[in-house]
């Protein structure tokens, strides 16, 4: 059985699903020991499905953070709860998880297991109910927590984590390797991820925006890399990206004045690129408008949705 990867190992496919805002891709980071998948404190930042690889001399783990399950209406989002519940169907394994950090009144925490329970209708495999943000409640708390949830599924386990500090995080990975089968290698050893590295520049400049800008601009924002040039002999990569806003009066709080908020968000993008292609980066923005572009799905497709 051997194969171009070498030895067969327990090896699979993982999709991390759930409600947004859960740290779904705070736990991609953290299993994989370093930033693929752009994290905000806003609910539904993640758009496409990430892969994330975590490779170990037994085993590999393919990973999908893929974007929050919520009632969608436009275009843009009914797209995006498209991806998450197609990672549903043919994975090995479905970790589900959601945040057990929010004080929610009864009655919202039974709609809310109520939309659990209808999103979990389409798992089709073994899956694993994950409560994340152990680390900001009363440990002793978290037993009526696992309780309840162990009532909406047949969960193969229930873990307690925290995504951010790393707590239970290897628990929950000895918990999924064994529940992987024995077969070959999906990708090299050496690669974390098969997203391009033009995918996640564009990602990380669009993290900058939900992190710098306010409320309402994140939402009506992508990101277009118009050009990515390496030159070797520099040791220079020069990224043109587009920062596409769906109105025209969007684009002052997205420039600041005199340019001050434009230049706050590439200064910040281009550290986090420098880091992750391990050479000196020149970044370029501007920003465009194109007009209800969340609701354009040829749009969407340009963006790879």
């Amino acid at each position: 059985m051997d194969d171009l990867f070498g030895k067969p190992v327990k090896s699979g496919i993982v999709a991390i699903v759930g409600p947004p805002n859960a740290g779904k891709s705070t736990l991609l980071n953290c299993l994989l020991g370093q930033k693929i998948s752009i994290v905000s404190p806003k609910p539904q930042t993640t758009r496409n499905r990430i892969v994330g690889i975590v490779n170990d001399s037994e085993y590999q783990v393919v990973f999908l953070d893929t974007p929050g399950l919520h009632k969608a209406r436009e275009p843009l989002n009914i797209e995006m709860v498209r991806v998450a519940l197609e990672s549903l169907a043919e994975v090995d394994l479905v970790l589900f998880l959601v945040d057990i950090s929010l004080p929610l009144p009864e009655k919202i925490q039974q709609k809310r297991n109520e939309e659990v329970s209808e999103y979990l209708k389409k798992v089709e495999s073994p899956a694993i109910m994950v409560l994340n943000k152990v680390d900001q409640i009363d440990r002793k708390k978290v037993l009526p927590f696992i309780d309840a949830y162990a009532k909406l599924f047949p969960f193969q386990a229930v873990v307690p984590i925290s995504a951010l500090t790393g707590d239970g995080v290897d628990v929950l990975l000895d918990e999924i390797v064994t529940r992987l089968p024995l077969g070959p290698r999906y990708f090299p050893e050496d690669i974390p991820t098969d997203a391009s590295e033009r995918f996640l520049c564009g990602e990380i400049i669009r993290e900058k925006v939900f992190l710098l800008t306010g409320q309402e601009i994140p939402y009506s924002t992508a990101v277009l890399i118009e050009s990515f040039k390496e030159d070797t002999d520099k040791k220079l990569v020069t990224i043109h990206a587009a920062v596409v806003l769906e109105k025209n009066s969007q684009k002052g709080i997205v420039i600041g004045k005199g340019g001050k908020k434009l230049k706050s968000i590439g200064i910040a993008a281009r550290k986090d690129i420098e880091a992750l292609i391990g050479t000196k980066v020149l970044l370029k923005l501007w920003v465009k408008v194109k007009k209800n572009w969340s609701q354009d799905e040829r749009f969407l497709k340009e963006l790879g949705m």
